[in-house]
């Protein structure tokens, strides 16, 4: 008997769609922002993952928001933090799951808490039962501005950053900055390094005002109206930049901008950077190489150095080894197919990709950028000594 050999191709397409919105007093049981759900058969339960940090502050609130609403809600505590991004707590998310079982359809995972949170619970909600709806709840604006309104989720493996994770689409985001009147000052700033990041590649109009308006709107939480600007602009970038190219099918993103270095910084647990704080170094060092290429001007440099400053964003030079970001940069190539698409910004508002970053590039800017804040904090020292003697 003769036997033909065969072949068969499968093509289709999964359309991906969700909702970002931005919603007020969303834990208001007379919201019902946070019980909707694509599937509109009415499940009952919920399986909610919320930060320690905003369980201590709303954890009754949340609570009587469901109860009220005759929602039976299981809250699973979740110690956030970079060391908390890990298969152990991934596996115990999904312990806790398996004993409090949800429909597979019309009861999705919620997710309240900063972007460590989001980008774990997301990852349970794609594994479980090979995918089950979520919803993200930043809490945080980090989370807001970036991390919550992607579909990337993940958790770090072997000391690497994201090393786990899929592509796995929210059902529906969730946007209240009413949060951030909670948040220390240090988490503020962390979520100000990634506005910062896509004002410097690729808005300038969000540059202008953070020039004008950043530390206002820093001081006040992102409470006041420049604040609101400030967000929907981050937010509009972000997602214009994201939709296009979901799957990351394009290695050359402009977002990437800041994520070159950072990722080894933010790894070295001794260095207790947040990964914001990481992200504004990696931004320095990245602009101070395109300087020294002579693809930015020394103008659109110190523009960069001053607003940095003038935001009061946390910087520091220790742990700063050239060949530590050199092997990072290794690694962003292997995750980038073999290429390095390190961004760099060409003026205020954009940037292109160069190939070509050597051991050498890195040491020279680490040299200027320690030159440089070293400079800066003796002038800010002295200011601040002349404003008290002119007090006196």
């Amino acid at each position: 008997m003769t036997h033909t050999r065969q072949s068969w191709k499968i093509s289709t397409e999964r359309p991906v769609s969700y909702d970002i919105s931005c919603c007020h007093d969303l834990l208001n049981p007379e919201n019902k922002a946070l019980l909707a759900s694509n599937d509109k058969t009415g499940g009952k339960r919920r399986f909610v993952v919320v930060d320690t940090n905003v369980l201590n502050i709303y954890g009754d609130t949340i609570a009587n928001y469901f109860k009220k609403n005759g929602i039976t809600a299981y809250i699973h505590p979740f110690e956030a933090g970079e060391d908390n991004k890990s298969m152990p707590q991934y596996l115990d998310v999904l312990s806790a799951l398996e004993n409090f079982p949800i429909n597979r359809r019309n009861e999705p995972i919620i997710a309240i808490g900063g972007g460590v949170t989001t980008d774990l619970v997301g990852f349970v909600a794609s594994t479980w039962r090979r995918g089950v709806p979520h919803i993200n709840v930043p809490t945080t604006l980090m989370g807001y501005v970036d991390a919550a309104i992607g579909i990337k989720t993940g958790i770090n493996f072997n000391s690497n950053k994201n090393r786990l994770g899929c592509f796995s689409p929210p059902e529906q985001v969730l946007l209240d900055r009413s949060f951030f009147t909670s948040l220390p000052r240090r988490d503020i700033l962390n979520g100000v390094g990634e506005i910062l990041k896509l004002a410097v590649v690729k808005e300038p109009e969000l540059f202008f005002m953070l020039e004008r308006h950043g530390s206002d709107s820093i001081n006040n939480q992102f409470q006041n109206s420049h604040c609101e600007d400030i967000l929907n602009m981050s937010v509009t970038s972000m997602l214009a930049e994201l939709e296009p190219n979901l799957f990351e099918t394009d290695l050359a993103r402009a977002v990437d901008f800041g994520h070159n270095f950072s990722p080894a910084l933010e790894m070295q647990t001794e260095l207790n950077l947040l990964h914001g704080e990481a992200v504004v170094i990696d931004i320095l060092l990245s602009s101070i190489i395109s300087f020294e290429k002579s693809i930015l001007s020394k103008t659109d440099l110190d523009r960069i150095f001053s607003l940095t400053l003038n935001l009061g964003l946390p910087l520091s030079s220790h742990g700063l080894e050239a060949d530590l970001l050199m092997q990072s940069l290794l690694e962003r190539q292997h995750h980038r197919n073999g290429v390095q698409c390190f961004p760099v910004p060409t003026s205020i508002g954009a940037c292109s990709f160069v190939e070509d970053i050597t051991i050498n590039d890195i040491t020279s800017a680490v040299t200027f950028f320690q030159k440089w804040l070293q400079e800066s904090t003796g002038l800010k020292e002295r200011k601040s000594h002349e404003q008290h003697s002119q007090c006196r």
